[in-house]
């Protein structure tokens, strides 16, 4: 719906009926491989940079700035994500592209790194930061406020959790329309005229659609957003539970009836076992003195 080529493109049903007549019945899921190949290693990255920069922001401010905190993480998580994200970010759109030339997603690669070098996967970079801060920044304090008020108790609620990851995603998305506009403007390259920053990509979308054209497509990014942050955060929190319980297992019988440490289980050492000897015999008392009084 973000393509400036076609008019087809004023409602989410327009378009697929458009796109599926044109192109056939696959082409909702075209890019598909490039988001599956993206996706994983981005979002390892970002749950471990946020659960420890709010760890340590936390501790920093003595839990006195929480809002602060969850975005303040939730940006510094983004760069990192982004840095990992952003080549396959460019692959998907131009795959996704109305009449795209490519075929998968390591022919759209090679052809884009042969044609525009390295710098192509980059192009939208600063722009997908410029988005995302504010996204992620929206993002995580409002997942945050709707679980203090879902669930204050901050246990493992799966409703809760899909809940205020719906609605954060729903916001966050909403907010942050006209820069993703901008971003599929650097990344597929329609114009012919060469779009190399944000304020080039914001005039090609203000001559060719007007002030409206920075909301085109908000309905279905909405829509896209509040599935997969729900599914996203139910998934996060779900493997958070499951490990935590992992972990207080194993310290349980680790410290009640358990197997002991393989230190303490295996023999010492013979220089050790000398020592030991040694020790005992020194300390050891008269057997009359461990006689009680009767």
């Amino acid at each position: 719906m973000q393509s400036l080529r076609t008019a087809h493109n004023s409602t989410i049903s327009e378009t697929f009926r458009y796109m599926v007549q044109r192109e056939g019945l696959l082409r909702p899921i075209r890019g598909m491989s490039a988001v599956v190949l993206g996706a994983g290693p981005a979002h390892a990255c970002f749950f471990a940079t946020y659960e420890h920069c709010k760890l340590t922001l936390s501790q920093m401010t003595r839990h006195r700035h929480d809002h602060i905190t969850h975005g303040l993480s939730g940006c510094l998580a983004s760069l990192i994500h982004d840095a990992v994200s952003n080549p396959a970010e460019v692959v998907k759109q131009r795959l996704q592209m109305l009449n795209s030339p490519y075929r998968g997603v390591w022919e759209c690669a090679r052809h884009v790194y042969r044609a525009e070098g390295l710098r192509a996967f980059y192009r939208s970079y600063g722009t997908q930061i410029a988005m995302n801060v504010p996204f992620q920044a929206l993002h995580f304090v409002t997942y945050e406020w709707c679980q203090s008020v879902l669930n204050p108790a901050r246990k493992y609620d799966p409703r809760a959790h899909a809940l205020s990851g719906a609605a954060a995603g729903a916001l966050a998305a909403a907010a942050t329309t006209p820069l993703d506009v901008c971003k599929t403007v650097l990344n597929t390259q329609e114009s012919a005229a060469r779009a190399d920053g944000l304020l080039e990509a914001a005039s090609q979308v203000m001559r060719a659609t007007g002030p409206l054209g920075f909301f085109k497509g908000v309905q279905a990014r909405v829509l896209y957003q509040m599935p997969a942050a729900a599914i996203c955060w139910l998934t996060y929190e779900t493997f958070k539970h499951m490990l935590g319980n992992t972990k207080e297992d194993e310290s349980t019988n680790s410290g009640a009836g358990g197997p002991p440490p393989p230190s303490l289980s295996s023999s010492p050492s013979p220089p050790l076992a000398a020592a030991l000897r040694l020790a005992a015999a020194s300390t050891e008392v008269p057997a009359t003195n461990t006689l009680t009084r009767t």
